[in-house]
């Protein structure tokens, strides 16, 4: 299973970015989808997340300002975000936590990271 991560970028202060994340070879059940950051000298950290019921957790730091999204038939996730801030820059990393077989246990599964830079 391989999480193929696109979509940033830099941007103003103020400018959007959509980020994609899509989840190829064997996956029988994506259990939760996810996108966290890590900023220069920062721990990596939740952004957003979906759980397998529909659940959305959103960091204090991304509310009203992000979206994230799916398609389940694409195995795709996505994060738009609006109103990017120049805390925002991180390097972005998708997250799902899937298993590839029904017996198989769950585990977790990571993108390379798509760099976002927001210039002030």
């Amino acid at each position: 299973v391989q999480l193929q991560a696109s979509g940033g970028g830099l941007v103003q202060a103020g400018g959007s970015l959509r980020l994609s994340c899509k989840a190829s070879g064997r996956i029988f059940s994506i259990d939760v989808m996810g996108w966290y950051r890590q900023g220069p000298g920062k721990q990596r950290e939740l952004v957003a997340r979906f759980t397998y019921d529909g659940t959305i957790t959103y960091a204090d730091s991304a509310k009203g300002r992000f979206t994230i999204s799916r398609d389940n038939a694409k195995n795709t996730e996505y994060l738009q975000m609006n109103s990017l801030k120049p805390e925002d820059t991180a390097v972005y990393y998708c997250n799902m936590r899937l298993k590839v077989s029904l017996y198989a246990a769950f585990s977790d599964y990571w993108g390379q990271g798509t760099q976002v830079t927001v210039s002030s």
